[in-house]
C-alpha cells in the first residue's frame, strides 16, 4: 500500500518517442532499448515504499511559468509524428492528482515562485512512455509539472527545492528527459561526444559533494561536448529539478548504457 516514507528522486532517459513498441534500423538493432526497458520496469521495485503518487517533470512540456495540471483523468498527448500506427493506440489510464496539484502550486507560490495550474494538459509521451514500463497497471496517481521556457537552469534547480517536502509526504519526484538529446546526430553512427559528458555527468551525480553537484549542473555548458549532446537543453533540465528536491541527498547512477551507439544514464538521489 502507498505510504508517507520519505522516497528519493530520480532522473530517468524516457527513451526516443515510442521505442519501446516498435524496432529500429542500425546503428539501433531490434533490441536497442532492452537495457533501459529493464531498468524502468524495477523503478517501482527499487523504492523504500510504494509511493503516494508521482510528480514527473517532463521535458516534453514548457510554459512561461512552471504549470501543474490539475486534471483528475488526464488524457493521451501524443506528441511524436511519423511513427508507426499501432503507437498511437498507446493508452495510459492512470488517475491524474488534484489535491497534489493544489500543494504542489502552493509550495510553489510560498517559495516565491509564480505557477499556474491547467486542468486540460495530458500525458505527453515524457510521461506515458516510461509510466507504461515503471507502472503498467497504472495504479499511481501522477501529476505532471512542466518546464519554464526560459530554460534556466538556476530556475528549475529552485523548483526542485521548493518541492522537496513531498519526498517525506510519499511522492516520487521524477524528471523526465534524456542524458543524451541530439535529434540531428542519434542516428549517426558513434558516440557522438556522448562518453565524455556522460562521464562527467556521472562524476557530476554520484562523486562530489551536493554545492559541488549544484555548482557542475548550473553550469553544465561547460562540460565536456555539452552542445554536442544538448544543442537544446530541454532534456536536460528534468535532471536539474531532481537533483534541486534532492538537497544534501547522496547521487547514485541506476542505469548506465549505450543505445544506437551513444552513451547515456540514469539517476537516483537519496535512494
Amino acid at each position: 500500500m502507498p505510504s508517507s516514507v520519505r522516497q528519493p528522486t530520480i532522473y530517468l532517459t524516457h527513451g526516443g518517442g515510442p521505442c519501446f513498441w516498435m524496432e529500429f534500423p542500425a546503428p539501433f538493432g531490434p533490441q536497442a532499448y532492452e537495457g533501459l526497458r529493464v531498468y524502468l520496469a524495477g523503478v517501482l521495485g527499487s523504492l523504500p515504499a510504494p509511493p503516494r503518487a508521482i510528480l514527473m517533470v517532463s521535458a516534453h512540456w514548457e510554459e512561461a511559468v512552471p504549470t501543474v495540471s490539475s486534471a483528475a483523468a488526464p488524457a493521451m498527448l501524443f506528441d511524436y509524428y511519423g511513427f508507426p500506427p499501432h503507437t498511437y493506440q498507446l493508452n495510459y489510464p492512470a488517475p491524474g492528482a488534484p489535491e497534489l496539484a493544489a500543494r504542489v502550486h502552493a509550495l510553489l507560490e510560498g517559495a516565491g515562485i509564480r505557477a499556474a495550474s491547467t486542468a486540460e494538459r495530458g500525458f505527453d509521451h515524457g510521461v506515458f512512455v516510461p509510466m507504461l514500463i515503471i507502472d503498467p497497471a497504472a495504479r499511481i496517481p501522477v501529476l505532471t509539472l512542466s518546464l519554464t521556457a526560459d530554460l534556466d537552469p538556476a530556475r528549475h534547480w529552485a523548483l526542485g527545492a521548493a518541492l522537496a517536502p513531498l519526498r517525506s509526504e510519499g511522492v516520487l519526484i521524477i524528471g523526465s528527459g534524456s542524458s543524451y538529446h541530439n535529434l540531428r546526430a542519434i542516428f549517426a553512427g558513434g558516440a557522438g561526444g556522448s562518453e565524455a559528458f556522460d562521464a562527467w555527468l556521472n562524476d557530476t551525480a554520484v562523486q562530489v559533494a551536493a554545492a559541488e553537484r549544484r555548482a557542475r549542473l548550473l553550469a553544465w555548458e561547460h562540460a565536456p561536448q555539452a552542445r554536442a549532446c544538448h544543442p537544446r537543453e530541454e532534456h536536460l533540465l528534468p535532471l536539474m529539478v531532481a537533483a534541486g528536491a534532492a538537497g544534501d541527498d547522496p547521487g547514485r547512477a541506476t542505469f548506465r548504457g549505450r543505445i544506437g551507439g551513444k552513451a547515456y544514464s540514469c539517476f537516483s538521489f537519496g535512494g
